[in-house]
């Protein structure tokens, strides 16, 4: 066997089903090297406990494929190890999930190891899902003085620099071939005698840094890396990680202290260690910090919003109204001011104005139903801080003002127009055949993605530019694919499709590079009902598909259901007495309650195993006191309807259907 390729996949089944078409496409004319025998490539995918239906779409899709199926998530280098050790591959790939390879890639790799003895594993040049390249195609070994220009910041001001920009060796050309320290585990060619005298990856690394361990370690038993500039994949990057959160900072720099340990003695290993314990501190910190300004600057700037118009109000209604500057009481500062505030403020939160800062109609709704329990609340309060409804009033018109004034300010300084709350609708074109845009169209609208078509572009020079429209495509051909920039440029696009049953990715990959990062770019893959691309290494792809989109698995949802839970469970132990009169097991129901309580279970959840008679996967939520059929009287149903219930019920998740299933089912409360 010639090569051995093999794939870790953890819950990204629409970018492993365009991977493995890339795949499938570069080997389909590879043939045998001289003296390696009749087999030419095996493809392994190792699934580490993916809830996505990855399993599934493989074995259904790509039945050449050689499926390794685990029940948990062994990491990285455990699962390419499972994997190597069933291979019979002269030259083994590491391949992760989230990348194109082009059609000359796998060919052009070989024929250079095959030409380069002293090789011992091979990198390529890496692009972003925007066509930037990937710094990190190509790096140094980590000590101690380039783990401190990369935590400081160094590396960053003098990418250039051979005494400071070592981490991303960004003195070395990246469109020339150069012998490296490290490589990236996203694509490492490596030959099995290689790994026979380096020995596999270290099992002790979960996710990060084994690929530089390994690239260590195959320096040291005597070979070379490479980066080879002489073909290029895409790496979508950010699929299986959020880069900005602790968990990652964590996972990355607990990899680098294992390095350290292993690799470095004496004063080089504590100077190493002491270095990742700082840059551990130093990036938790600025995560924190920059996680909370992320979270906190538009409410902190609401609050200083409603607090401010509140005392102004207060001072202008007792000048101009009671004629009396004094006339309100020192409480209204220090308990109606924060209590209005804090009320609105809920209820924009619930209502979800913070998870959408842009969406006017949820911050309107969120401000009247805050205005609407205040004027509740407001009766029930004592004479004296019951100060007066006609401030309460003027604040939530200055609160509704305010607010959206804010956000339109905002808005502006960040897209440069006005209108807030009002989706942009990108201007859109596909490149590919009449078919394969009608199709990629058809998708579009069967997933709900609004979008100006301006045109199609053909991969083939035959059309002139602006034609008529084709009566059998049902829509404008603006030119062929040689003139895609002109196109790019006359209708001001914002987003280009390319169908990879029609243009190469070589091709694809040509024109991210030419027309630039300012763009938006997707592909659809051969068959697919999915349209896959990414505009940052550092952030989660953009997938449109037609599945299924559960409302529960929504933030809002989410946090309205935990809250739903918590104050159910407050009220039920308050009212334990009353509830005693017809719950059926006390004793249970006191145990519900805390649990409850303490996250461990929710009022309502799926009834059953939780897989849809679809065979799509549920989004996971916390196992419940009781479910759906709970609602219909406990009623005895086939698997087929339980299924069609959860499905539904995740589908269109909303808090009243928790109300209504406690409502109905309340004397198995003690369940």
């Amino acid at each position: 066997m010639q090569l051995s390729i093999i794939i870790v996949n953890y819950n990204v089944r629409h970018f492993l089903e365009q991977c493995l078409l890339s795949v499938r496409k570069a080997v389909a004319d590879m043939v045998p090297l001289q003296g390696s025998g009749v087999g030419v490539v095996e493809i392994f995918v190792v699934d580490n406990n993916s809830v996505d239906n990855s399993v599934a779409m493989v074995r259904e899709k790509f039945p050449e494929v050689k499926l390794i199926v685990n029940n948990q998530n062994t990491g990285f280098a455990v699962a390419n190890n499972q994997a190597i050790r069933q291979s019979a591959g002269q030259y083994i790939l590491l391949l992760n999930p989230d990348t194109v390879v082009r059609e000359d890639t796998l060919r052009k790799c070989l024929d250079f190891m095959e030409a380069h003895p002293e090789a011992g594993a091979l990198g390529v040049k890496m692009i972003d899902g925007s066509g930037k390249f990937l710094p990190e195609s190509k790096r140094g070994f980590p000590t101690p003085f380039v783990a401190f220009a990369k935590t400081f910041g160094l590396s960053a001001l003098f990418p250039k620099s051979k005494r400071f920009g070592r981490y991303h060796l960004g003195f070395l050309d990246e469109n020339e071939t150069h012998e490296v320290d490290v490589l990236a585990g996203a694509f490492m060619l490596l030959r099995r005698s290689t790994l026979e005298k380096s020995g596999l990856l270290d099992e002790s690394f979960f996710m990060y840094g084994e690929d530089i361990d390994l690239s260590y370690r195959i320096v040291q038993a005597g070979y070379k890396n490479y980066y080879f500039a002489g073909t290029t994949i895409l790496h979508y990057k950010g699929e299986s990680t959020k880069k900005g959160s602790l968990n990652y900072v964590r996972t990355f720099y607990n990899a680098m202290l294992i390095f350290a340990r292993k690799h470095f003695r004496g004063r080089q290993a504590r100077l190493f260690i002491a270095m990742i314990y700082g840059a551990i501190y130093l990036r938790a910190g600025m995560t924190l910090l920059t996680n909370f300004f992320k979270k906190s600057a538009l409410p902190l700037m609401d609050a200083v919003l409603m607090t401010g118009g509140l005392l102004f109000l207060k001072y202008f209604w007792a000048r101009y109204y009671y004629h009396d500057p004094g006339y309100y009481d020192p409480k209204f500062v220090f308990f109606n001011m924060p209590f209005y505030t804090a009320l609105w403020m809920g209820a924009v939160f619930f209502t979800g104005g913070y998870d959408e800062p842009f969406n006017l109609r949820r911050l309107v709704r969120g401000l009247l139903i805050g205005t609407v329990l205040l004027s509740a609340v407001y009766g029930f309060l004592p004479l004296e801080l019951r100060p007066s409804r006609a401030i309460l009033l003027l604040g939530a018109v200055w609160a509704m003002a305010g607010t959206v004034a804010l956000r339109t300010a905002v808005h502006f300084f960040k897209t440069g127009n006005l209108r807030v709350g009002m989706p942009h609708q990108a201007n859109l074109v596909i490149v590919g055949s009449p078919e394969e845009s009608d199709r990629v169209r058809a998708l579009l609208g069967q997933a709900s993605v609004q979008k100006n078509f301006i045109g199609t572009v053909f991969p083939s020079p035959q059309s002139s530019v602006f034609s008529p429209q084709l009566p059998a495509a049902g829509q404008y051909v603006l030119s062929s694919l040689d003139r895609l920039d002109e196109v790019v440029q006359i209708y001001k696009i914002d987003e280009v499709i390319f169908c990879s049953k029609d243009i190469s990715t070589e091709e694809i990959m040509k024109w991210m590079a030419r027309l630039g990062s300012g763009l938006a770019y997707k592909i659809v893959p051969e068959e697919s009902i999915s349209i896959i691309g990414s505009s940052s290494k550092n952030a989660a792809g953009e997938l449109y598909t037609i599945d299924i989109r559960f409302k529960i698995a929504t933030l809002m949802a989410r946090r309205n259901k935990r809250v739903f839970d918590l104050l159910f469970a407050a009220c039920c132990l308050l009212l334990a007495p009353v509830f005693f009169v017809f719950v059926k097991n006390r004793r249970g129901f006191l145990r519900n309650i805390f649990q409850v309580f303490f996250g461990k279970k929710s009022w309502v959840s799926f009834a059953g195993h939780q897989s849809p008679a679809t065979g799509r996967h549920l989004p996971k939520i916390r196992t419940g006191v009781l479910s759906p059929l709970d609602a219909l009287g406990g009623r005895q149903l086939d698997d087929t309807t339980i299924q069609r219930l959860n499905f539904l019920y995740a589908k269109d998740y909303d808090v009243w259907r928790d109300l209504e299933v406690v409502w109905k089912g309340a004397k198995e409360l003690g369940r």
